[in-house]
């Protein structure tokens, strides 16, 4: 008899993503939250006042892209200058690799954008919807005309924050005043209108709504800190040796003997989960989760004061001093290691390079083109004309006088009347032609030969002398 089949597997789902409850982070004060709360200050203070910054006639910060202009207080910087953001993205990279080799995620909790305003959001969300308990009733009550205008409320002026802050990021590029105007007539161009509510609902929905996923999932640096972490590196860290074993201390009293209770400084309170923004619990150790911003730190330090136990229990530490018990001399020590050495020596070479560039920097620039209408002719007398396009870039915000020469091959003529003027941060196109007699084009042969046009900045207009000159190379063509 054929034995009866088995029963079929029940089936398993198996999610890729996994939705996680909504995080109600508790407000917390404290010497850490003071420091946010003015790094905070001044970032803002810093981002949305430098557009609004007049400098000699102009906004201080701002990139023109239609003019191809960029200005940074006295410096006047050109596409052909884009050297410079390499070394200042380079110069970014390696300090932060050198302070999260020392420090940890400071930058995270302190400075990033997403940690800025997603503290700005939730200081509105306490102010409209209440602290921790009172959003989660307001959340779990049914919808009211009460429940409406709070929640109406606070996601009204979360949008204003983001839209005032896509105006001001599109304030640097285009000029922030007759961006202002503009917005008072309707005439914004299309671009200005994208970017403007592209960046501003970009804002309301990463601080707003998204929060700790953009540092959870999007955000690449949570991933590879690792490599740039060791057992030296400063975090923040949970003090197990002290804390354990954890229990509830009420029952006892503050003055129970821990040791004959059997229990550590950790009273299980909960709080320092409660008042994480990425709702992880720090006393399970190291996690990428941890954006560094010390929240637990601060009501920690609080209930210690209050069960009149030592601060620190949650603490700025490294791994090898909570596992030893290293004091803060020991851990200063252990702050010259080679890593850091390194990241310090290349930091230094690199802004030393960066800094000595720009002070050397000349006030104008020069490019020559070949005209490729006419790379080469013969006109009248027998002579050889070569003509070419010369594009000359004031760097400066003052008109200036040029002298244009050639050098290079005997006998070679400029065809340019006099001086070229160029104004205050800009840039002009000048024809010249330069010529070569028919004796020396015939010592020279037929081919390309290499000559230079020196340009000389003349002080005091057209009859002043030569304070800096620059010299870019060219060929000349003798044809067949």
């Amino acid at each position: 008899m054929r034995a009866p089949d088995p029963a079929p597997a029940a089936e398993a789902v198996i999610q890729l993503y996994r939705s996680d409850k909504k995080i109600y982070a508790r407000s917390v004060s404290g010497w850490f939250a003071g420091w946010r709360w003015a790094l905070v200050w001044f970032t803002q203070l810093l981002f949305y006042g430098l557009a609004w910054l007049p400098w000699n006639g102009r906004q201080a910060v701002l990139f023109d892209l239609g003019a191809r202009r960029f200005y940074i207080f006295d410096l006047v910087l050109y596409p052909q200058d884009f050297i410079y953001l390499t070394g200042l993205l380079i110069v970014s990279a390696y300090a932060l690799f050198l302070f999260t080799a020392v420090a940890g995620r400071l930058w995270c909790g302190y400075a990033c954008p997403q940690t800025v305003y997603t503290e700005i959001f939730m200081w509105v969300e306490r102010h409209t919807e209440g602290d921790r308990m009172a959003r989660m009733r307001l959340d779990a009550a049914p919808w009211t005309a009460g429940k409406l205008l709070r929640k109406g409320g606070k996601h009204a002026i979360w949008l204003a924050i983001g839209l005032w802050t896509g105006f001001t990021f599109v304030g640097y590029f285009t000029p922030i005043r007759e961006l202002w105007a503009a917005a008072f007539t309707a005439s914004f161009g299309p671009w200005e209108t994208f970017w403007t509510l592209f960046y501003g609902f970009a804002t309301y929905g990463n601080a707003g709504w998204m929060r700790e996923q953009v540092c959870k999932y999007m955000c690449p640096y949570a991933r590879f800190q690792g490599a740039m972490f060791d057992k030296d590196t400063l975090i923040i860290g949970y003090d197990a040796r002290r804390g354990e074993p954890r229990g509830k201390h009420r029952a006892q009293g503050r003055n129970t003997d821990l040791a004959e209770a059997k229990l550590g400084h950790c009273i299980d309170c909960g709080l320092c989960v409660q008042v994480c923004p990425t709702g992880i619990d720090i006393r399970k150790g190291l996690q990428y989760e941890c954006i560094g911003c010390a929240a637990c730190i601060d009501v920690c330090n609080g209930v210690m004061d209050k069960m009149k136990y030592p601060r620190g229990l949650v603490r700025y530490d490294t791994e090898h001093g909570l596992e030893q018990g290293l004091g803060v001399a020991q851990l200063a020590q252990r702050v010259l290691r080679p890593r850091v050495l390194i990241y310090t020596a290349v930091l230094l070479l690199i802004s030393g390079s960066l800094v000595a560039s720009l002070a050397l920097r000349s006030p104008f620039r020069v490019d020559v083109e070949r005209d490729r209408g006419t790379l080469a002719r013969e006109v009248e007398d027998g002579w050889i004309e070569n003509g070419y396009r010369m594009q000359v870039m004031n760097a400066t915000e003052s008109p200036q006088v040029y002298r244009i020469t050639v050098a290079g091959m005997a006998g070679a003529m400029l065809d340019l009347p006099g001086t070229v003027t160029v104004g205050p941060a800009q840039t002009r196109w000048v024809p010249v032609a330069v010529r070569v007699p028919p004796d020396a084009a015939a010592r020279l042969g037929a081919g390309s030969h290499a000559i230079g046009f020196t340009v000389e900045r003349l002080a005091d207009g057209a009859q002043g002398q030569p304070v800096y000159t620059l010299v870019e190379k060219s060929t000349f063509i003798v044809p067949r």
